[in-house]
């Protein structure tokens, strides 16, 4: 069936395929998608859906790595992989006239994966390796130890990679049931993009995947949103802060006055926190506006760097940028202005076979449905002034700020107070 421009299907098992066909596109692109992730992990195996991501590339019942590498680079293409806090996926691209190779490939590593111990101990080295330069990347750590605040007792917390102990004790018979219990039918979804047709891939999908059982997710869903500081220290000149707040879920009516409100406080140079705390008082070099949005909630905040005598200030500074779009409103052209910068960044993305493809998993996984980018386009027009000053006075509340620091001085970044910040 085709939808506003995606072929939408499902496999005899009940495996939903999405099919974008791209006029004129000379690359072929797959993707498997399987809806678990860091948040479906407990404590005795936290971090378990990287560390199995790494050993699939290790071996399967029909190549070895090296194989798969000369296999999918000898038909013109990549293949990788990626692991959320509740999806992980695996795909390759090829041209199109090689696309047998790149479905056979990413087919290969999701249903016959060899996870042998010396591939598991091999993996970890590797695995720990990264967490420690996530650890000694600032600015990518500052999300984690954000998440940890927002996400306080809950396991969206639950840092991608693991930590260095869960990962060292864990084992093939581990990673073995992991993969039994979590990759199947009712976990999976398959995307395509490019130069693809719906029936062959729904036709591949069932060839390869109808087989496979597992169980599906069951998810505890956050509590109610609260207040919290996360601090950990960081043996560095500058401290690295993120200040913000819990919001809806990803198929949330006011999903995207969320985004656009966003994208006015901190994306871009002339965006509100960018041109306050840059350009007019020179305290950080660079500060930003993220979103991350989930199945059931989604956290938002601003983030900077800055040295340890400008903290409280910077602090104080942004708390006023949050006052102040609470409480005079929008300026004039600043929506049209968030609304062409998403705009731009969406059409930009399009223009990438492995971005697309993303894009329909994190819609299918997160909401049920994906959408086109007339959609999505559609969907940012209609949101207007008010509904941005609405989801502002909603989001931006005193009560739910969460501030993360990674910072040289612990001991006294632990005694700042939250509720202090009033806006």
């Amino acid at each position: 069936m085709a939808t506003n421009g995606l072929g939408i299907g499902r496999t005899s098992g009940g495996i939903k395929v999405i099919a974008e066909s791209v006029p004129g596109a000379g690359s072929s692109g797959y993707m498997v998608a399987v809806a678990t992730g860091s948040r479906d992990e407990t404590p005795e195996i936290y971090g378990i859906s990287h560390l199995l991501e790494h050993v699939v590339f290790r071996e399967t019942a029909n190549r070895t790595s090296f194989q798969m590498s000369k296999e999918i680079e000898g038909a013109g293409g990549a293949m990788n992989a990626m692991t959320g806090r509740e999806a992980t996926a695996y795909y390759a691209i090829s041209l199109k006239e090689t696309a047998g190779r790149a479905k056979d490939l990413v087919a290969d590593i999701v249903r016959n994966p060899l996870i042998k111990d010396s591939h598991v101990e091999m993996e970890k080295k590797i695995v720990l390796q990264e967490i420690n330069m996530v650890e000694n990347n600032p600015d990518s750590y500052i999300h984690d130890i954000f998440a940890g605040s927002v996400w306080k007792g809950h396991q969206l917390a639950n840092e991608e990679g693991g930590n260095p102990e869960s990962v060292s004790a864990m084992t093939s018979e581990d990673l073995r049931r992991y993969y039994d219990e979590k990759y199947g039918i009712p976990n999976m979804a398959v995307v395509a993009s490019g130069s693809v047709d719906l029936d062959e891939v729904v036709s591949w999908a069932e060839e390869n995947f109808d087989d496979m059982s597992g169980k599906r997710n069951r998810r505890k869903r956050p509590g109610k949103p609260s207040g919290n500081l996360a601090v950990r220290e960081w043996h560095g000149d500058h401290s690295y802060a993120g200040m913000g707040f819990r919001g809806h879920a990803a198929d949330h009516p006011d999903r995207d006055a969320i985004r656009l409100l966003w994208v006015i406080l901190g994306s871009g140079t002339s965006s509100r926190l960018f041109q306050k705390i840059r350009e007019e008082k020179a305290l950080v070099y660079s500060v930003y506006s993220s979103l991350g949005q989930h199945s059931d909630s989604s956290s938002a905040g601003a983030f900077f760097s800055c040295t340890e005598k400008n903290l409280a200030e910077t602090l104080d500074s942004v708390a006023s940028v949050f006052r102040e779009m609470r409480s005079d409103g929008l300026e004039e052209g600043e929506l049209r202005r968030a609304k062409n910068l998403v705009k731009g960044a969406n059409i930009r993305a399009y223009e990438s076979t492995t971005d697309r493809m993303g894009k329909i998993m994190k819609d299918i996984l997160l909401t049920g449905e994906a959408q086109t980018m007339e959609q999505r386009l559609a969907s940012l027009e209609r949101v207007t002034e008010e509904d941005v000053i609405r989801v502002a006075g909603e989001m931006l509340s005193p009560d739910m700020l969460n501030i993360a620091l990674y910072t040289c001085d612990a001991e006294s970044a632990g005694r700042i107070d939250p509720s202090h910040f009033d806006f």
